[in-house]
C-alpha cells in the first residue's frame, strides 16, 4: 500500500470514526472465505459495515479523530493482531450479529468496542453489549411508561360505566 492510499484509508476513517458512536473493533482471522464472506452478508443484511484494517491506520485515524479527547485510548490496546471493524447506527446490532453467527463458528472474537464515549474491552462484555437497548427500543419503553397510568384509569372507567358517576365511583375507591 502506497503512502497515498493509506493517508486515504486514514482520512476515510478518522471521518467515519467522527461520525459514528457505535463502532466494534473484532478479530476475524481464523475464518476461511466462504465464512467471512456469510459473515459479511449477515453484516449487510443488518446495516452493520465491516472492514479489516491495518491496527496502524486505525490508530491514526482514530488520533486523528479526537484520539484521548475523544476517548479512544482505552482502544489503542485492543489493536495487536488482526483486526476488523464494524460500524453501525445500532449500538447492539453488531453484538448480536456476532452472538448469533458464533453459534456456528468461534470467531470473530470481540476484542473492544466504543459506544457513545463508553469503552468495552474484551469478549466478556459480548453479552452486556447484545443486551444494549436501542434508542428505539429506549423510547418504546418510555412511551409505554407514560401510557400505563392512562390505560389504567381508562379501564377503570371502563369497568364502573363510562358516566361522570363511575367516574366519581372510580375517583372514592382510589382516595381508600
Amino acid at each position: 500500500m502506497t503512502r497515498e492510499n493509506k493517508t486515504v484509508v486514514i482520512d476515510e476513517l478518522t471521518e467515519k470514526f467522527k461520525e459514528s458512536s457505535f463502532f466494534y473493533i473484532t478479530d476475524s482471522s481464523d475464518l476461511n472465505v466462504e465464512q467471512i464472506n456469510k459473515f459479511r452478508g449477515l453484516c449487510y443484511e443488518k446495516d452493520v459495515e465491516m472492514r479489516v484494517v491495518k491496527n496502524t491506520l486505525i490508530k491514526k485515524a482514530l488520533e486523528a479523530a479526537g484520539g484521548e479527547e475523544a476517548g479512544y485510548e482505552d482502544l489503542y490496546a485492543a489493536l495487536k493482531g488482526p483486526s476488523s471493524l464494524m460500524f453501525t447506527s445500532i449500538a447492539n446490532s453488531p453484538a448480536k450479529l456476532i452472538k448469533e453467527f458464533r453459534k456456528s463458528f468461534d470467531k470473530p472474537v470481540l476484542k473492544a468496542a466504543y459506544i457513545d464515549s463508553s469503552v468495552y474491552v474484551g469478549d466478556e462484555a459480548l453479552d452486556q453489549l447484545a443486551s444494549l437497548k436501542s434508542k428505539e427500543e429506549l423510547i418504546g419503553d418510555i412511551v409505554m411508561l407514560l401510557q400505563s397510568p392512562a390505560k389504567n384509569v381508562i379501564s377503570a372507567l371502563k369497568s364502573s360505566g363510562s358516566t361522570i358517576a363511575g367516574l366519581v365511583k372510580t375517583l372514592q375507591e382510589r382516595e381508600q
